[in-house]
């Protein structure tokens, strides 16, 4: 089949045959479409859409790349979440682990952070020793033994999605919501899961800035999943400032302990945790009801089950074997900590959250480029959430950084994106919508 032919009837607004998009992932895969090709297929792809239909083939074509997962030597349901990403979004790192410690298992197959939104793999990465990218045989003692594993995708896993992703993010094509659907996933039913729960973020701070765009992303994501077999479901979330009151990887691994062993936590990131935990458990099968799932979830958490789960995984990851005891003697410390003054008095009713991500990436936290280096140490610290009720001098965040230069521009990075006003602002919900199988 002749690539150009393919590119002609999407460019012309025509459907692809199932024939057709497998032509193209198997060209995709092996090299035969050149890179022109592939640019001028995303965006014919981006400018006419794609039917349901088609991005379920295009989605099972490019699960079928690579290797599928098998984990049917397991005696408990197969169960994942994905995160459309934001600012200091640790949930996974506190999520896995209550879900494990409720019966499931949960291979975590995450990302790492590109522009203002962190990953989950840069966090785990700020854990001395931790294998965050182990071979497939010790992943798989690491479910079976201890319930749950966070790691990074291995090549093997829709290795298709790994070069169309490369081409669309140099080609301003990444937006196209059939592309972003089978791009998600593809490695989610490559990872052999039997059920998925979807964080699709909304707000200053998401790449679905707009709720109407987050919620048609997550009708996608719920329909072309359960038309492939996998049963999904998603939850919309606020992403208007910083979830949990940290960014910065090092700095959001101590809030995960923090969070597990109940020292502190923050109020929207429990919430979006046990909800998204709730999902996740009735999504299994192994709760029949909201309140018997959020009950099963929050005894997890408040028993210190899921604590020692986490502790578990790291240590069985390669990791320190105390870090829920001791993580303070183990996670990289900033050279220079600096607290950002409030100018003014008044309540906080506003934060450019995207702003507080993208000072993070300055200080060194996140990456512009996939092959940029990571300072695990730095971040920000402590942030303010909307509703806080400061008085001039307060500080509303603390900046970690490597050197004086870099922490006072991100003062004035932090400072210039909180609003503050005399009114108290109504405190945003961070649950906004349930998306489920029509």
């Amino acid at each position: 089949m002749v690539p150009q032919e393919i590119i002609r009837r999407k460019r012309d607004g025509g459907a692809l045959s199932q024939e057709e998009i497998s032509t193209f992932v198997a060209g995709l895969t092996d090299g035969f479409f050149s890179e022109g090709q592939v640019a001028a297929l995303a965006m014919a792809i981006l400018l006419n859409g794609m039917r349901r239909d088609e991005t379920v083939s295009l989605t099972l074509a490019m699960r079928d790349s690579g290797a599928v997962l098998d984990w049917s030597d397991l005696p408990g349901p197969i169960t994942d979440k994905h995160s459309t990403g934001g600012v200091g979004d640790n949930v996974s790192l506190m999520l896995a682990p209550i879900v494990a410690a409720c019966g499931a298992y949960v291979p975590m197959i995450s990302g790492r952070g590109l522009g203002h939104t962190g990953g989950t793999l840069d966090k785990m990465d700020s854990i001395p020793g931790y294998a965050s990218q182990p071979d497939m045989a010790l992943f798989r003692k690491v479910v079976r033994e201890v319930g749950c594993a966070v790691i990074g995708q291995t090549g093997d896993l829709a290795p298709a999605d790994k070069r169309f992703y490369a081409i669309r993010d140099v080609t301003a094509t990444v937006e196209a919501i059939p592309l972003i659907t089978a791009s998600i996933l593809s490695k989610k039913l490559a990872a052999g899961l039997q059920s998925l729960v979807l964080d699709v973020k909304t707000g200053s701070g998401a790449f679905m800035a707009k709720r109407k765009s987050a919620v048609v992303l997550a009708r996608s994501l719920v329909d072309v999943a359960n038309a492939a077999g996998l049963p999904t479901r998603a939850l919309i979330t606020d992403m208007d400032q910083p979830l949990a009151s940290a960014s910065g990887n090092a700095l959001e691994v101590a809030n995960a302990v923090d969070f597990l062993t109940g020292r502190r936590r923050d109020p929207r990131l429990e919430a979006v945790i046990l909800a998204l935990a709730a999902e996740m458990l009735m999504a299994a099968g192994l709760a029949a009801s909201h309140k018997e799932a959020s009950s099963r979830a929050d005894h997890a958490l408040s028993s210190g089950r899921a604590a020692d789960l986490f502790g578990r995984m790291v240590a069985a990851l390669g990791g320190p074997t105390d870090v829920v005891e001791r993580s303070a003697n183990y996670l990289p410390k900033a050279k220079v900590v600096r607290p950002v003054k409030a100018s003014s008095s008044g309540f906080v009713t506003a934060i450019s959250t995207r702003d507080i991500g993208l000072a993070v990436v300055s200080l060194g936290g996140g990456r512009t480029r996939p092959d940029d280096r990571i300072n695990h140490a730095v971040g920000i610290a402590a942030l303010a959430s909307i509703g806080a009720d400061i008085t001039a001098g307060d500080p509303l965040a603390f900046v970690h950084a490597e050197n004086d230069d870099d922490a006072e521009a991100a003062v004035a990075a932090v400072q210039a994106a909180y609003t503050l006003s005399g009114a108290r602002p109504s405190a945003p919900k961070p649950i906004l919508r349930r998306i489920v199988p029509e």
